[in-house]
């Protein structure tokens, strides 16, 4: 059996401990598309497991779970000048996973709905309003969490919203 892998030294020692024999191959990235021809099987590392159903493979088993970790060598740390670079750079890495969570929605309000559309929004905090260049008429946008969107967006039209725009998120700094 073959089996190709990013993870050539942790997948040895998997099989190792299981007394399953294999010849383990480096993989350089798109290890998915290897099976049939070119592997046997693979060990991947997936977040979602969506390519992996793309190509028709399945997870047989799930043999780590890890979560990311950022360290820094200690004499670094101590330099005030890089500890403030790897202070930044935390800051934009948990930016970019709270957006993964989230969407923005912009929308055109009437005023005469300004107070219905508003008291449906699930905000960060508050939702920014901006008087648009015709009287009457309000630019209302707001952060929330992506799984309230399907739901949100039909009662926001039926309030009185129009014009209404999903977009997504980069970074979002709390």
């Amino acid at each position: 059996k073959r089996i190709a892998t990013e993870l050539v030294g942790y997948t040895k020692r998997f099989l190792k401990s299981r007394g399953i024999k294999a010849i383990v191959d480096f993989s350089w990235g798109a290890t998915e598309v290897k099976p049939p021809y070119l592997a046997d099987a693979i060990v991947e590392l997936t977040e979602t497991g969506t390519s992996l159903r793309a190509n028709k493979l399945r997870i047989v088993e799930v043999i780590l779970e890890s979560t990311t970790r950022f360290i820094a060598n200690k004499k670094s740390w101590k330099d005030p000048w890089k500890r403030q670079k790897m202070e930044n750079i935390v800051m934009l890495l948990r930016g970019a996973l709270e957006a993964e969570e989230r969407v923005g929605l912009k929308m055109n309000v009437p005023e005469r709905s300004l107070k219905k559309v508003m008291s449906l929004l699930p905000a960060m905090h508050s939702p920014t309003i901006s008087q648009l260049s015709e009287e009457g008429w309000y630019d209302l946008d707001v952060v929330i969490e992506e799984r309230q969107v399907r739901d949100l967006i039909p009662k926001l039209k039926k309030a009185g919203a129009t014009g209404i725009v999903e977009y997504q998120l980069n970074k979002v700094i709390p």
